[in-house]
């Protein structure tokens, strides 16, 4: 707590303010009160609906099997005072406060929380029939386009890609998936890890197109630089995600390569009384040695714990509390479930274990004889495992971890 936060009043007095009605604030405001901060708790979101989970959106709304996917949690009942459909202008760190559609909010401390947005494909402004996937809205839009089974064509083979495309399918529309790469998962997955998860698009009945770039849409059509055109009833753009900090510029707040927040390793900002979490916000890892921006789930909802550990203190001579995790998420595509844990750019071993060809396997990365990350598809034990053993930095044996049929937790040297 600093100085000025010390002047504004007692710990029982103090206003934290929360931007962002997503996962990671959400968790920042309900952990708050689980470690027993007694102050008063803000949350505002930009969105008018009641705060949801995202997951659920590509999968059980989008194929109307859920109505929505709001969290269970009883903000009334916590003392969390929740301002929904209002809009974010700006930050005043001097002066401790927030510039808000309706006016300007006072803090004591700050918690951005606001998320990333989805990258539009340029020259796509105001053409029907073009969709993202990122909010509740966004997928009732969309539910009535694979109620009706149009032709559809997704732009990008990234992870959202991936999931709409199955949806899509499930729902019984024809998919051609575009990705102007030359493999799905450029940028997230090696070459050689990629390479297998392609022919899944065909196994499914999508067709999916490499090294093919989109020279324009229009209404009815995608049309490539090639000069092939695809009929499109919909188009759904899935070409990856920023962070959702347009609204920072001016305050003072650094601001990494990614337009990210740049948070220390208690994810504080560089103003004072601020805290950064979840999408907008990169933390530096002690445990891979470089600074992380992690878009996923499972980040959102570990991070508060640290912010909230932060902001209420700990007994006096304690030292704060430091973000460092091992980074997880999970996909579900084509009928498979792929797991992955870690940070694999250090690595300097990639190992199999299993048939990529085949249902189940799993990729190991080692940096000398730890694993620093793996990527599971149809076995979770092996996930389950790998994440305890890159916590724990156990070295392993690479002989022994090749083997497919043995525990990873016994293949340690």
């Amino acid at each position: 707590m600093s100085e000025q936060t010390q002047e504004r009043g007692t710990a029982g007095r103090r206003r934290v303010v929360v931007v962002g009605a997503g996962m990671a604030g959400v968790q920042t405001a309900v952990a708050l009160r689980e470690q027993g901060f007694t102050g008063t708790v803000t949350l505002i979101g930009a969105e008018p609906h009641q705060p949801y989970d995202r997951p659920p959106l590509s999968k059980a709304v989008l194929l109307g099997k859920a109505e929505g996917s709001a969290f269970d949690v009883d903000f009334e009942a916590l003392g969390i005072e929740l301002h929904l459909g209002r809009e974010v202008l700006g930050v005043r760190p001097g002066d401790h406060e927030l510039d808000t559609t309706t006016g300007p909010v006072p803090y004591d401390v700050l918690v951005l929380a606001s998320g990333a947005e989805p990258i539009r494909l340029p020259g796509t402004e105001g053409v029907p029939g073009v969709h993202l996937l990122r909010t509740l809205d966004d997928a009732e839009r969309l539910r009535p386009v694979l109620a009706r089974q149009h032709d559809i064509v997704v732009v990008g083979a990234g992870w959202i890609g991936a999931e709409f495309a199955t949806a899509a399918r499930e729902a019984g529309c024809a998919v051609t998936v575009v990705e102007a790469a030359d493999r799905p998962l450029t940028g997230a997955l090696p070459a050689e890890v990629a390479a297998p998860m392609a022919a899944w698009y065909a196994d499914s009945g999508a067709v999916l197109r490499t090294q093919a770039r989109v020279e324009r849409v229009e209404p009815g059509a995608v049309v490539l630089a090639d000069g092939t055109r695809l009929p499109a009833g919909a188009v759904v753009v899935g070409i990856g995600a920023r962070p959702a900090t347009a609204w920072l510029a001016g305050s003072g707040i650094a601001l990494g390569a990614h337009r990210e927040v740049v948070a220390d390793d208690g994810l504080r900002a560089s103003a004072p009384d601020v805290y950064a979490v979840g999408d907008c916000a990169s933390f530096p890892s002690a445990r891979y040695g470089e600074r992380l921006l992690v878009h996923h789930w499972d980040n959102a909802l570990q991070g508060p714990r640290t912010v909230a550990a932060n902001i209420v203190g700990g007994p006096s001579g304690e030292p704060p509390a430091v973000y460092d995790p091992v980074p997880y998420f999970w996909s579900e595509q084509f009928g498979r479930f792929v797991q992955y844990a870690g940070h694999h750019p250090s690595a300097d071993t990639t190992l199999w274990r299993g048939d990529p060809s085949g249902p189940a396997w799993t990729v190991c990365w080692l940096r000398e004889t730890r694993l620093v990350a793996l990527l599971a598809v149809g076995r979770p034990r092996d996930l389950a495992q790998g994440r305890r053993l890159i916590e724990s930095g156990t070295p392993m044996n690479p002989e022994l971890l090749t083997d497919p049929a043995r525990p990873l937790k016994a293949a340690t040297a």
